[in-house]
């Protein structure tokens, strides 16, 4: 049986040409909008960071002793994580944690945020519940993940001795490990109820004495040397002689 011969119909020309314009006009409209979402999207994001931001600002109207703490590890904590070599989006991310890591003092009592000497036991484990307080804040917002793992984990020490959850060495997020040396460094170089200032080269001192025990080495290193780049990581800090005590590990 002879074989049918089928023919197909293919668009003239100039039909073609419209179709191609369609699918180019089409194509072009889902880029605008994509671009149109991702604006809204980072919208959204500026705009919870400067809510965030907000609580930051009354945690510091709360706790004289605080202001400007927060804007300065935020600060540190970014320049180290670029010397690092972090990804800008994580270097990103590790200032603004930085810059919120004690968000979770604004559930603490101001009169334990102020005492001044030793804290007792109850008013300790106040205090260390500010972490997950600060994490849990955060924790909403899925674009921000990160920092809520270090706002969380920035009081945990290379040794195991840090909470909330006792984490150690590599278990600790990078993150919260940079954010630990610049809060112990911000938090010995500044006035607090319980202690006076230490001068800055004593606190370089000291943090250095602590990188491999309770800090992380490479992160102190780089720490340091950016320090020693700059005039004063704090001008505000005068040169008051160090404590005779050793300063603690770990800041408030």
């Amino acid at each position: 049986m002879a074989a049918r011969l089928v023919s197909v119909a293919f668009p003239a020309g100039d039909d073609l040409t419209a179709a191609y314009r369609r699918l180019s006009a089409a194509y072009q409209q889902a880029l605008r909008y994509a671009e149109d979402v991702k604006r809204l999207y980072q919208q959204v994001q500026r705009a919870i960071y400067q809510s965030l931001l907000g609580l930051a600002n009354a945690l510091e109207a709360k706790d004289a002793y605080t202001r400007g703490h927060s804007e300065r590890v935020g600060a540190a904590s970014r320049s180290v994580a670029a010397a690092l070599g972090l990804p800008p989006h994580e270097v990103e991310i590790v200032g603004q944690a930085g810059l919120l890591h004690d968000i979770g003092k604004i559930g603490v009592p101001e009169a334990v945020l102020r005492k001044r000497g030793e804290l007792d036991d109850a008013e300790w484990a106040l205090m260390r519940k500010h972490p997950l307080t600060g994490a849990q804040i955060v924790s909403p917002f899925e674009f921000f993940a990160a920092g809520a793992l270090t706002i969380r984990h920035h009081h945990e020490r290379l040794d195991g001795s840090g909470y909330p959850d006792g984490l150690a060495g590599e278990a600790i997020p990078i993150g919260a490990r940079i954010v630990a040396v610049a809060d112990v460094y911000d938090a010995l170089t500044s006035d607090r109820p319980y202690r006076a200032a230490l001068p800055r080269d004593a606190a370089l001192e000291y943090v250095e004495r602590q990188a491999g025990r309770t800090l992380d080495g490479r992160v102190v290193a780089v720490f340091v040397k950016l320090a020693g780049a700059s005039p004063s990581a704090n001008p505000h800090v005068d040169a008051r002689p160090a404590l005779a005590a050793t300063p603690p590990a770990t800041s408030r």
